[in-house]
C-alpha cells in the first residue's frame, strides 16, 4: 500500500483519499497500485455500496502523474519502470471508468494529467469553484492520455483538440460542459453531501447539495476552434493559425509553437482515432500507452520533463520543427506493440 493514499470504508461507502498536499498530490506508482488493489477489493463487498474518491489540501485534487519521478528513473536507467507505471496506471483508470459500483469524486484545485485520469471517468465527478482542469502533456512531450484522449475526442466541434494542444484550463462550467465533470457542488457543502453518501450509500443523495455551474465559456470558441484546429495534421492547424487574423488564433498559436511539434500531431491523431462512435476507454488507453511506452527513445519527454521542472529553463529542444513534423514519426508512435500490452479488468457489468 502507499503511505500517500488513505483507503478505509466509512459506513456504506469505500473511501479514497490522496494525502500528498505537499507535492499537489501527484501520483506515483504505489499510489496507483493502492487505488486499483482498494477498488478489486470493495467491487463485490456488498458493505460497500459506492466509492468516494478526494484530497487532501486546497490546492489540488491532483495535479499529474510524478513525472519528475518517472524522468529519473529514466536517468538511471530505469526506464521500465516508466513504462510500467504508465500501464499500471492505465489499467487503474478504465477500473474506474467500468467500476460495477458508483464512483463519487470530488476535485478541488488543479485537476491535470493523472488526475483526470482518476477524478474524470466516475460515475458522479464533483467540482467547486477552485476546480482548473487540464491536459497539458503536450508541453512535457508526451500526449493527453490516462483516458484523457477520448474525454477530449467527444468535447463538441473541435474544442477537444484546441484543448489538447493548447493544455487550457477549464474551471467548473467548462468542465461540466465538456465532459469532464458532471456536478458543481459549493466547496463548503463537500463534508456534509460525502457524510450523507457514506450514511446512505445512495448516489443520488448528491443531487441534494448541487448548485447551478458558472456560465462555461468554451461555447464561445466553437467557431474559433472549427477554424483554426479542424486539420487533419499539425500543419495544416498551423498554417490555419496562421493566417487567421483573430485573437484566439493569436494566443493559440503562440501555445503551439511553444510545444512539443510530435506530441501535438500525435494529439490530432489520436483524437482524431478515437472520434468514432464506437471508441471506448480501453480503446483511448491502448493507443495512448502506445505512445507513452515508446515516449523515453522516441518522443520529447524526457527533454520537456527537463526544460520545464528539472533545469526550469523552459527552452525545449525539441525532436521537429513546428512546420516540418514527418507524418511517418506520428505514425510510427501507434503502431501496435509486441508486448507489454494493457491487461484490463473484467468486473461485469455495472450495478
Amino acid at each position: 500500500m502507499s503511505d500517500h493514499v488513505s483507503v478505509r470504508t466509512e459506513g456504506r461507502a469505500g473511501r479514497i483519499t490522496l494525502t500528498r498536499p505537499s507535492a499537489l498530490n501527484a501520483l506515483d506508482h504505489d499510489m496507483c497500485l493502492a487505488i486499483e488493489q482498494a477498488l478489486l477489493d470493495w467491487a463485490e463487498d456488498p458493505n460497500v455500496a459506492l466509492v468516494i474518491l478526494d484530497a487532501e489540501g486546497d490546492k489540488a485534487f491532483c495535479a499529474g502523474g510524478d513525472i519528475a519521478g518517472v524522468y529519473r528513473e529514466a536517468q538511471e536507467g530505469r526506464g521500465q519502470s516508466a513504462v510500467d507505471f504508465w500501464r499500471d496506471e492505465y489499467r487503474m483508470n478504465a477500473l474506474i471508468a467500468e467500476y460495477p459500483k458508483a464512483v463519487m469524486s470530488f476535485m478541488q484545485g488543479y485537476v491535470m494529467g493523472g488526475g483526470v485520469g482518476v477524478g474524470c471517468h466516475g460515475s458522479h465527478r464533483v467540482v467547486c469553484d477552485s476546480t482548473r482542469i487540464a491536459m497539458p502533456e503536450c508541453g512535457i512531450g508526451l500526449v493527453p492520455d490516462v483516458g484523457g484522449s477520448l474525454l477530449l475526442a467527444r468535447v463538441p466541434g473541435r474544442l477537444g483538440e484546441w484543448l489538447g494542444l493548447t493544455g487550457a484550463r477549464m474551471d467548473a462550467g467548462d468542465a461540466i460542459w465538456a465532459g469532464f465533470a458532471d456536478l458543481y457542488v459549493p466547496r463548503d457543502a463537500w463534508a456534509e453531501a460525502i457524510a450523507k453518501l457514506s450514511e446512505s450509500g445512495q448516489p443520488s443523495a448528491i443531487t441534494e447539495f448541487a448548485a447551478p455551474a458558472p456560465k462555461a465559456t468554451l461555447p464561445d470558441k466553437l467557431n474559433d476552434a472549427e477554424a483554426t484546429c479542424g486539420g487533419e495534421t499539425l500543419r495544416d492547424v498551423v498554417n490555419a493559425l496562421r493566417t487567421d487574423d483573430s485573437e484566439f488564433a493569436a494566443e493559440t498559436l503562440a501555445k503551439v509553437e511553444a510545444s512539443a511539434p510530435l506530441s501535438m500531431g500525435a494529439t490530432l491523431e489520436l483524437l482524431h482515432r478515437l472520434k468514432s462512435g464506437s471508441a471506448d476507454i480501453r480503446r483511448a488507453l491502448d493507443l495512448e500507452f502506445r505512445f507513452t511506452s515508446r515516449a523515453l527513445e522516441h518522443a520529447d519527454f524526457l527533454e520537456g520533463v527537463r526544460a520545464l521542472l528539472i533545469d526550469k529553463d523552459k527552452s525545449p529542444r525539441w525532436r521537429h520543427e513546428v512546420d516540418g513534423l514527418p507524418l511517418t514519426d506520428v505514425a510510427r508512435m501507434f503502431r501496435p506493440l509486441e508486448v507489454d500490452e494493457i491487461n484490463f479488468h473484467d468486473l461485469g457489468e455495472t450495478a
